[in-house]
């Protein structure tokens, strides 16, 4: 096996229509994920657009995840509230932009510049942002308890 075909994966995903433009993801041996467009009464689906910007997201907390096991750093928490902007581009529509907030929550104000490290890391190294047209920029706040 070359080492191309090893660092290769496939990630197989299935779509289910339900009802009107609602539907299910569906990945074997995990939950179900509701999808739909949202309307003015019904806030009970996943857009296609939340999770654009979630696979991002969650990304990025994964690489951050990554190097800070790497760097051996203990955070107490991490959160991140990110914003996709959807702007009309000709005729149709696009996620023009991805913005994230990240709080982190440290034990020693002697390590923030480690972290500030692991944070810019797993932003430059996030594949699925890397992967997508739209500009992801991140800030962030590190918070010493």
């Amino acid at each position: 096996m070359s080492e191309r075909e090893e660092q290769t994966k496939e990630y197989d995903v299935k779509v289910k229509w339900i009802e009107g433009k609602s539907g299910e993801v569906l990945v074997e041996e995990m939950p179900k994920i509701r999808t739909g467009k949202v309307s003015e009464d019904s806030k009970q689906f996943h857009t296609p657009e939340h999770l654009f910007v979630a696979s991002a997201t969650v990304c990025y907390m994964n690489s951050f995840v990554y190097f800070t096991e790497k760097m051996r750093l203990e955070f107490i928490s991490f959160e991140t509230d990110a914003v996709g902007t959807l702007d009309k581009v000709g005729r149709s529509f696009e996620i023009t932009k991805i913005h994230t907030k990240t709080k982190l929550v440290i034990e020693d104000e002697k390590l923030k510049n480690r972290f500030e490290r692991a944070l810019e890391l797993g932003a430059k190294y996030c594949f699925v942002a890397n992967s997508m047209k739209c500009p992801v920029t991140h800030e962030h706040e590190i918070l010493v308890r």
